[in-house]
């Protein structure tokens, strides 16, 4: 008879209790990445490195990962979309391009954006190089 009284109160406490009765275990409503299952989408192995000089139509690469796929993976310079290869490698992508060959004397942004499968998943990165003459 005692041992049912204390269930009973247990149920009672567990079910009033607001956190616990309205957990349901579903993740993703909200909250930071970590908690959607998410992997976020990063640039890295860039090359030429950031605030290198180069030349005027030099070539550039670096690898992406955690993006939603080759064409979601855009670059753009001066706010001007650049044409890029994407190779990919299993793991993460292979992105290759060129910097415009007009652009001289100049400090530029390589702005690279990566969409992933979860916009809150998705990055917008980018490195400087500067541009001989």
């Amino acid at each position: 008879m005692q041992t049912s009284k204390i269930l009973a109160a247990l149920l009672a406490l567990g079910f009033s209790y607001p956190s616990w009765s309205q957990s349901t275990g579903h993740i993703g409503h909200g909250g930071n990445a970590s908690e959607s299952g998410c992997i976020r989408a990063k640039v890295s192995r860039i090359k030429p490195e950031h605030l290198s000089t180069v030349a005027p139509g030099a070539e550039f690469s670096f690898a992406a990962s955690g993006s939603n796929g080759p064409g979601h993976i855009h670059v753009s310079i001066k706010q001007q979309p650049i044409p890029i290869t994407v190779e990919d490698k299993d793991t993460f992508y292979l992105v290759k391009g060129k910097l415009p060959a007009d652009i001289k004397n100049a400090t530029v942004r390589v702005s690279v954006t990566l969409k992933a499968k979860f916009e809150k998943c998705s990055a917008e990165e980018g490195w400087l190089l500067k541009v001989s003459e």
